[in-house]
């Protein structure tokens, strides 16, 4: 028989591969005599190694499951040590927690024991208790179990932050290969029940200021990258398709880390691709606030990202036809376009440029990068931008990221010159002549000439 701290120990542990990298999203006060608050953008996300400041307590109700998903640590066929919290367990444990300033709040998600509604039973009724019974109203994200009820997808909402559902791979095809259990349909209904769930709240609260708030931070979603072989294109165009059709607030990418064998996977010994999650975060953030469209980023010619650029530096070398633009009457739009430039130093120069024409130096005060900005500008004391040449250009964009984590984290290989390949950039393999350095100059030779 375990006691309550053998069983954290594997319940967070097999946590782990759940990505909770994200603020609250949240505001709210305990009513007087409660526990705990939620701010909005204050809380912080997981546990680190060392032990370090870690505010949300990152847990699995249980890692016994009934499902074979091939890329989970936690599925039927691998031997692992099993156990489960009880409700009351949990709630205790989360409020000790919170008592010794621990945490700040609670990431629950769970492996699926007996069937998927058994186990929202077991989630909804530890968060009750710690709600109800121990009257804390701090942060709490919850992951819904595909295949519950509509029902309890509606309770476990109103006792939550934020919902979750993991649409796990990015394609139909990788989904019924890798994890057979669970079907589209079945990841895809909660999704949309909760944001019907999201905008009738809206509509009772305008009605009721009183009425229970549902998931008022809204929901999120998790792929694996690196398992299956779509394309990045493929990712960001479902990601796309996910944050119009469901309004999400977040898409997270995880990279995916071999821990099982199984022939359908990469091998064990195949490193994440960390550089292309991190492509993947950075095109995310240019179609939630840069005004960029999938389509733009990336397409079916060229499917997969830049390791040497970033997507919005590889966009604008693609689209030098552009610039320069003018800081002092571009729309916010097309000033979003220009490396350097974020949304933040966007708006500041539009407010900015009322008292009067900006020069570089208004523009460093402002916050603009100057480094990366500078080729594809016009200021009123630089008239025509630099006109520093393609080739210089490329070579200031380089992504330092590339040198620190190594090109062969990246699943795009595929010519044996490493290079230009049908017109297109490619990578070295890994044990190639050619080092990252020297790969980097030749892709920025490969740019240069348009391929």
């Amino acid at each position: 028989m375990l006691n309550l701290m053998e069983k954290l120990t594997i319940l967070a542990d097999s946590a782990k591969y759940d990505v909770a990298c994200t603020s609250s999203g949240s505001d709210r006060v305990a009513p007087p005599g409660g526990l705990g608050s939620a701010v909005a953008a204050g809380c912080c996300h997981s546990f680190s190694a060392d032990g370090r400041c870690i505010s949300l307590l990152k847990v699995l109700m249980s890692n016994n499951c009934i499902y074979d998903c091939k890329y989970c640590i936690n599925r039927v066929s691998n031997d692992v040590k099993r156990t489960s919290f009880t409700p009351d367990e949990l709630a205790e444990l989360t409020i000790e927690f919170y008592r010794r300033n621990y945490i700040e709040g609670l990431f629950l998600s769970s492996g699926v024991l007996r069937n998927p509604d058994y186990i929202m039973e077991q989630m909804i009724r530890a968060l009750e208790l710690i709600r109800y019974k121990h009257n804390f109203w701090g942060y709490i994200h919850a992951k819904t179990i595909p295949g519950a009820s509509a029902d309890l997808v509606q309770r476990l909402g109103v006792l939550a932050d934020r919902l979750s559902v993991n649409i796990e791979l990015p394609s139909e095809e990788s989904l019924n290969l890798l994890a057979p259990n669970k079907t589209r349909k079945a990841i895809l209904a909660p999704m949309g029940q909760i944001t019907t769930g999201l905008k009738q709240n809206t509509q009772e609260l305008a009605v009721y200021k009183h009425a229970p708030k549902f998931a008022p931070a809204g929901q999120a979603t998790q792929m694996i990258i690196g398992a299956t072989p779509e394309s990045d294109f493929q990712i960001i165009k479902l990601a796309s398709g996910l944050y119009n059709k469901y309004e999400l607030k977040r898409v997270f990418y995880s990279a995916y880390i071999p821990t099982v064998s199984d022939t359908l996977l990469p091998s064990v010994d195949t490193k994440p691709p960390l550089l292309r999650e991190h492509r993947l975060y950075q095109a995310d953030f240019l179609m939630r606030q840069y005004e960029f469209s999938y389509n733009e980023i990336l397409s079916e010619d060229a499917p997969n990202f830049n390791p040497y650029l970033d997507p919005k530096c590889n966009w604008a070398i693609h689209n030098m036809h552009f610039f320069p633009v003018d800081v002092n009457r571009a729309s916010q739009s097309d000033l979003l376009r220009v490396p350097g430039i974020g949304p933040k130093s966007a708006r500041r120069i539009v407010q900015a440029r009322k008292a009067g024409r900006l020069a570089v130096d208004d523009l460093k005060r402002i916050g603009v990068v100057l480094k990366r900005a500078r080729f594809f500008i016009i200021t009123s004391d630089m008239k025509t931008g630099l006109n520093a040449g393609k080739e210089t250009t490329i070579r200031s964009l380089i992504d330092p990221n590339v040198y620190k984590a190594g090109t062969e984290q990246l699943s795009l290989f595929g010519a044996s010159n490493g290079i230009a390949a049908g017109g297109k950039l490619l990578l070295p393999s890994p044990g190639e002549a050619l080092s990252v350095a020297e790969a980097a100059e030749e892709a920025v030779l490969c740019l240069a000439r348009g391929l």
